[in-house]
């Protein structure tokens, strides 16, 4: 049995020209809560999206965008009685884009109003 390091997801952070914007699109989507503003001691600021439990999605102020494919990215299931088409509509009119619908494949890739990428999968 392999042993527990004691550690816990916090936060999954997201670098964001516009934190504030890409925040607000995230709430949206995930029907979730802008739980807290801040600044490092830097002065970058951050804005924080409830998630299920105490983790959040830490959105963070950069200079620059992201280039070439995420290294990482959310999955997102279609809540159960609804259809896939109709959230892909609803996150577009949210600002999302969608950049793949892969026939052989039950998901959609989209990508929020920076470029990140997210696939959509239909309910369960």
């Amino acid at each position: 049995m392999a042993s527990v390091s004691g550690l816990r997801m916090v936060a999954v952070a997201v670098d964001a020209r516009d934190p504030e914007t890409l925040a607000s699109f995230w709430a949206a989507a995930l029907g979730a809560d802008i739980v807290r503003r801040w600044q490092d001691a830097h002065g970058t600021p951050y804005v924080e999206v409830a998630l299920l439990g105490e983790t959040v999605l830490l959105f963070q102020a950069v200079a620059s965008p992201t280039e070439g494919k995420n290294r990482m990215h959310l999955d997102l299931a279609t809540p159960a009685g609804s259809d896939q088409q109709d959230e892909l509509g609803r996150l577009v009119a949210l600002g999302a884009a969608v950049l793949d619908v892969a026939p052989d494949h039950p998901w959609v890739v989209m990508a929020d109003p920076e470029g990140n990428e997210f696939c959509v999968l239909p309910a369960e």
